[in-house]
């Protein structure tokens, strides 16, 4: 494989990088060049203040095999190699290569970057890794056969629900009681006289719809302190690219002629992916975010995705709606001195 440091996405044809996405061991929206591109402008909404891009593709016969899109930063105190995306708001990063060339391109990754970038890193730390990924026993594999130093541990669950196309046969899954909360409330908020009702918005003026998720986001105050103005300039950037690119799914509830839930996912290799979500604190009583929720699941069921992935996050409400834990993974090697 012939490896190639490139210097901005824009060296990187979009539809071959999207291509090999679809093949990859992790297809996943924030693993599109759109998202990373869009991250990397942004640099997580000011998360990494000093960062070099170390973007990397590898070729055989003029035929792409393998993307590393990195970056290197001083992190846990010492210059290291992080997946572009790292760490808060991309819940799901790995390589871009297809299995049958994943180890091969690994070995010859980890080559070209001791070698290209010797004097400028110290270890690979990345965050967000799937814990069905090869990747992870491919780099404990790389870092025994090098005496590299090998740290891996279970960076935070990721609960998804399965579904199959029907709803009742979705809620009978799910716990008795929470079973009973979900209908109850549904039908409280639709029996109400204040015009309860649900949507799916067609982003007619993308700016006023953002805009009205962002503002019932930050409703919750610890939203509010994340949605800092180079976050919100970052969020703004990543939902206009998933609408822009065909895969962004917004919707909301509203009830006395105001949107009082908001819904924020990403609807790709059919399922959904729910990103955000936001409510309207004044309208509690109707239980806004459990009767989107529900309408969200019951779409899926009617639409043939087959799974709704509640992403990074361990929040209770998921549990009783019936999710089940996968995880995302921290994968950290030290080169020897």
């Amino acid at each position: 494989m012939k490896y190639t440091l490139h210097k901005d996405f824009s060296e990187i044809n979009t539809q071959e990088w999207n291509d090999l996405v679809q093949g990859s061991v992790s297809d996943n929206p924030f693993l599109r060049y759109e998202y990373q591109r869009a991250w990397w402008e942004h640099r997580g909404g000011g998360e990494w203040a000093n960062a070099q891009l170390v973007l990397v593709t590898a070729r055989e016969d003029e035929k792409l095999i393998g993307i590393a899109p990195l970056f290197i930063s001083e992190y846990d105190g010492q210059p290291a190699l992080l997946l572009n995306g790292s760490i808060e708001i991309s819940d799901y990063l790995d390589l871009i290569v297809r299995m049958d060339d994943h180890a091969h391109f690994i070995t010859g990754l980890l080559d070209f970057l001791a070698s290209s970038l010797a004097d400028s890193w110290r270890g690979l730390d990345w965050y967000n890794l799937p814990d069905s990924s090869p990747t992870l026993a491919a780099l404990k594999a790389e870092s025994a056969q090098r005496g590299w130093t090998h740290l891996e541990e279970m960076y935070r669950p990721t609960p998804r629900i399965a579904l199959n196309g029907d709803f009742d046969e979705y809620l009978s899954r799910v716990e008795k009681k929470q079973r009973h909360e979900i209908r109850r409330k549904i039908r409280r908020a639709e029996e109400s006289e204040r015009g309860v009702r649900w949507f799916i918005s067609d982003m007619a003026d993308v700016d006023a719809e953002i805009d009205a998720f962002l503002g019932l986001m930050e409703q919750d105050q610890g939203k509010a302190g994340f949605l800092q103005e180079s976050m919100r300039d970052q969020m703004r950037a990543v939902i206009r690219t998933a609408h822009e690119n065909g895969w962004l799914w917004l919707a909301f509830l509203e009830a006395d002629g105001q949107r009082i839930a908001a819904a924020l996912n990403f609807d790709y290799n059919n399922k959904l992916w729910g990103y955000n979500a936001g409510v309207n604190r004044a309208f509690m009583d109707l239980s806004p975010g459990w009767v989107l929720l529900g309408y969200v699941l019951q779409w899926c069921c009617e639409n043939k995705r087959t799974e709704f992935d509640f992403m990074r996050g361990d929040e209770e409400y998921k549990y009783r709606f019936g999710a089940v834990n996968q995880y995302v993974m921290r994968v950290k090697l030290t080169r020897n001195q």
